[in-house]
């Protein structure tokens, strides 16, 4: 779907940042929606997606289990 959107969990990816997780946020947020930058008039409603895929995305890797792992946190 969105190629530019990298994977977050471990083995992919060990050291991810609330900056790498907000990236794909709002990438996700981008492909769906059709906008790079929203307009004016849609800008609030475009952040409070980022805002909420951020934070699903933030509570899905925190729970998240790897075979033989923890969750990470």
């Amino acid at each position: 779907m969105c190629r530019s959107i990298k994977t977050l969990r471990p083995p992919f990816a060990e050291q991810v940042t609330s900056e790498d997780v907000r990236a794909a946020a709002l990438q996700y947020v981008r492909k769906i929606s059709g906008f790079r930058q929203p307009a004016a008039h849609n800008a609030e409603a475009f952040e409070r997606a980022v805002d909420a895929v951020e934070q699903a995305t933030a509570e899905l890797l925190a729970t998240l289990r790897v075979r033989g792992g923890q969750p990470k946190v």
